[in-house]
């Protein structure tokens, strides 16, 4: 959805493959390459787009993957810090290219990052009712 994916309200379908990370520390890795391939495309590529966000799903996949641990391998857990991390990576990358206040990039992009990340946690549910993918 390329007019809803590059702006301060964002809902990038493949975010909702984020919870994952909650089975597989790995996926990190890919998230952060499938980011850079995506932003590829971006009206804003550029060192931000194209290195701090791949570098920030990283960091915030592992960081997801750490806490959702603790919680038994939660996809809803892994899912909302996963949405934390990058709602405020993609704020601050949007106040520094743009000059655009913190508080009104952060609630919208929070509130945008955590619905993807929910209903990919309630899918991700959902199929391993019936498949354990991750094994």
């Amino acid at each position: 959805m390329p007019g809803l994916s590059f702006a301060a309200v964002q809902f990038r379908i493949a975010e909702g493959l984020k919870p994952a990370i909650a089975k597989r520390w790995t996926l990190a890795f890919a998230f952060a390459l499938g980011n850079f391939l995506g932003n590829l495309i971006s009206p804003f590529a550029g060192i931000y787009e194209l290195g701090f966000m791949p570098l920030m799903n990283v960091v915030g996949g592992l960081l997801a993957y750490g806490i959702a641990r603790a919680f038994k391998r939660n996809y809803l857990i892994a899912g909302l810090v996963y949405a934390a991390v990058i709602s405020l990576s993609v704020s601050w990358m949007l106040h520094v290219l743009f000059n655009i206040p913190l508080e009104a990039l952060v609630p919208l992009l929070i509130a945008s990052e955590e619905a993807v990340m929910i209903i990919g946690a309630v899918l991700f549910y959902l199929v391993e009712k019936r498949w354990k993918w991750y094994q």
